[in-house]
């Protein structure tokens, strides 16, 4: 499954992977609405039409949210999650009260969609549509297609380089509007050959939050402010094992990939150009226990007054082939460069197991360790001066697509609490 993420080639928003969790969090509550209920009874949950799940976050970035999500899980007979809709209405503290009204499909193992719309009281809003079919690669070609608009009010940019401080902050106004289309060849089962296009328009411009700068009177000649328009293509290589595409449990997963990004749609790199390789690598040493370790390089052999935000940059709980990569003890993207390192460990133990309204749930604790630095030249040594984090993940699942995760981890500036959707590798 494509990792969403908030980065240049971002997927679907934190909004999306919330509804996610908060699906893992009503079955496992056991309170799955059943389309079939007979009857209705407020002393029975399952009889409910929607399930009125909270949503209460208190983020350093994106500011307090207090709202409500009355949440559909339908099933089909073998008690398989096949479709979620979940409305919601929240007030945030930074940009007042707003709503959304989202539809994820599961169609089949192989196929997932998802719709999205919404907007705040102010600056903020968002439209999504995804679609992905071919995620098992038994068939010949594999398509993921995503067309959104984003405005976000909370992006932070500290400088560029390994050591920018943290009293550097600023805050800016991200709007993109993206289509992205990604076709692949499945040579086998496990050797695919992959063409991505990226097209997008970014505005970057001020913001206004309590007490931290805006971009424009911080950075006032930061490269990347104003309206920029990018074509992205990219070809990959990649070399996949893992027993499963959402739930990965053994088996490896490698993607070497190059490409050129343009101002004019030409693939002449005149923005810049991009190499690579990700890797991610599983072991099961028991039923109940799975090792997993990942590691991304990504250089950047030339730049030609790219935008700051097109740069390498790690930062986040997610891993983005070619964009923002997991550091999960510092804020989204804190730290940019040209070329990036990153390094993570992480051993996810399952503590329970239990069948809920026919939903079979189980209940993982992943200690993990973070490391990684960006570095302007490619001849630097990627292993060295690096940005260490310890900490420990909760996650919830509920076979076959959906994870849950609640993951706190601690590193030089302090901790830092992340919940979303998705193993972050």
């Amino acid at each position: 499954m494509r990792q969403p993420a908030r980065s240049q080639y971002c997927g679907l928003g934190d909004v999306r992977r919330s509804v996610r969790v908060a699906a893992v969090a009503l079955a496992a509550a056991g309170l799955s609405v059943q389309a079939h209920a007979a009857s209705f009874s407020w002393l029975d949950p399952s009889t409910w039409p929607a399930i009125p799940v909270p949503n209460i976050s208190l983020d350093p970035t994106n500011g307090a949210t207090l709202g409500v999500i009355p949440t559909v899980l339908q099933h089909d007979s073998a008690g398989r999650i096949v479709r979620i809709f979940a409305p919601d209405l929240v007030h945030n503290s930074n940009f007042g009260w707003g709503g959304h009204l989202r539809l994820l499909g599961y169609p089949s193992p192989d196929t997932q969609y998802s719709l999205l719309a919404g907007i705040m009281q102010h600056v903020e809003s968002q439209f999504e549509a995804q679609y992905d079919t071919g995620l098992n690669r038994t068939r010949r070609g594999s398509v993921s297609t995503d067309f959104d608009y984003e405005r976000s009010g909370t992006a932070r940019f500290f400088g560029i380089g390994n050591a920018t401080p943290f009293a550097a902050q600023s805050v800016f106004t991200d709007q993109r509007l993206r289509m992205y289309l990604r076709w692949a060849w499945n040579v086998t089962r496990v050797w695919q050959l992959a063409a991505t296009l990226i097209v997008q328009k970014v505005k970057v411009g001020a913001a206004h939050l309590s007490g931290i700068d805006s971009i424009t009177e911080r950075f006032p000649q930061a490269v990347g402010l104003g309206t920029t328009h990018e074509v992205l293509e990219r070809l990959a290589v990649v070399f996949d094992t893992r027993d499963s595409i959402a739930l990965p449990r053994r088996g490896m997963d490698v993607t070497v990939y190059a490409g050129a990004a343009s101002r004019n749609g030409a693939p002449d790199g005149s923005l810049f150009t991009e190499a690579g390789v990700d890797g991610r690598f599983y072991w099961s040493p028991s039923r109940s226990l799975t090792i997993a370790a990942h590691f991304d390089l990504r250089y950047m052999p030339s730049v030609h007054g790219a935008p700051f935000w097109t740069l390498s940059s790690i930062g986040g709980e997610s891993s983005v082939l070619g964009g923002r990569q997991t550091l999960r003890g510092f804020g989204d993207s804190r730290f940019y460069g040209r070329n990036a390192f990153v390094a993570n460990l992480e051993v996810r133990r399952q503590v329970a197991a239990f069948n809920a309204f026919g939903t079979h749930l189980t209940l993982q604790v992943a200690p993990f360790y973070d490391t990684g630095r960006v570095f302007e030249h490619g001849s630097t040594f990627p292993i060295g001066r690096l940005h260490n984090v310890l900490g420990v993940g909760v996650r919830g699942i509920a076979a076959p697509f959906i994870v849950g995760y609640l993951d706190v981890g601690y590193g030089g500036e302090g901790a830092a609490v992340f919940t979303g959707i998705d193993y972050p590798f």
